[in-house]
């Protein structure tokens, strides 16, 4: 009778501890990295291809990996997505834990294998609060949570992007910028600036500039690698003066009728 008792006993126990009943919890990273890439319409077809392979090739970089490698866990979690006018979910790449460079290999994979198709419209408002949920939603625990963002214009479309920006900051994620200025537009101004002033924010946030298409994979690993090891570029030294401050709405502005949504009651 008593070896029957131990014995129910030893098969609750088992039971109670199997793998099958308690799910593992994901694991603490040093970064929760989400890169949020622009594929509005303003970029044709070239430009989009050789921003997929900046960014598919930074990924599988021995800087990636060793700077995720020497980091105090020496693991990151880290997403994708695709915006333009609207956020492309379709483009998704979900949360993924990077140790090491086949980890790094099979992401930069789900990326590359993506069709590539840009899409009407610039909102970097939209991008911002979609990826802000994202980051806000996984189950991961990082030091710091970073929302890294492209672009190659100015807002145009959606909510006004500072509310956005200021809504990300106060649950503390930073926003850094990759401002895309091959074809730059001077009716909005310089588009880094732009980025400076309006999209970009919280403690260490940075904007790095791309002026030519072979630029690209430099730039974008240069980013990665700061963002994973929790470090920012060397300041370019600029005149206070040198530059009238950014207006914020200046996409909007430029869009036609802005002011007939703005000002419905008008008379013009």
């Amino acid at each position: 009778m008593a070896d029957a008792m131990w014995s129910i006993l030893a098969l609750i126990l088992s039971l109670g501890s199997s793998p099958m009943q308690t799910a593992a919890a994901p694991p603490d990273v040093d970064v929760e990295l989400l890169l949020a890439v622009d594929v509005s319409g303003s970029m044709d077809m070239e430009e989009a291809r050789v921003q997929r392979s900046g960014y598919v090739q930074a990924l599988r970089h021995p800087d990636f990996i060793n700077a995720i490698e020497g980091g105090f866990l020496g693991r990151i979690a880290i997403g994708y997505f695709e915006w333009a006018g609207l956020v492309n979910e379709a483009s998704l790449v979900g949360w993924q834990v990077i140790e090491n460079a086949k980890d790094a290999d099979a992401f930069a994979s789900l990326i590359e294998a993506r069709p590539i198709g840009p899409r009407r419209g610039t909102s970097l408002s939209n991008a911002i609060l979609f990826g802000t949920n994202l980051i806000e939603s996984n189950a991961f625990s990082g030091t710091r949570r970073v929302l890294d963002i492209s672009g190659d214009g100015p807002n145009n479309t959606g909510p006004p992007v500072p509310p956005a920006r200021d809504a990300a900051l106060a649950r503390g994620i930073v926003i850094n910028g990759l401002a895309i200025m091959i074809r730059p537009s001077f009716s909005t101004g310089p588009l880094d600036e732009y980025y400076t002033a309006c999209v970009i924010g919280g403690p260490g946030s940075f904007v790095l500039p791309v002026h030519e298409p072979e630029d690209f994979a430099i730039a974008i690993r240069q980013k990665l690698v700061l963002e994973v090891s929790g470090l920012t570029p060397e300041p370019a030294a600029t005149p206070a003066a040198a530059h009238a401050a950014a207006d914020c709405m200046i996409g909007e502005r430029l869009r036609p009728g802005f002011l007939d949504r703005i000002y419905p009651e008008l008379d013009r």
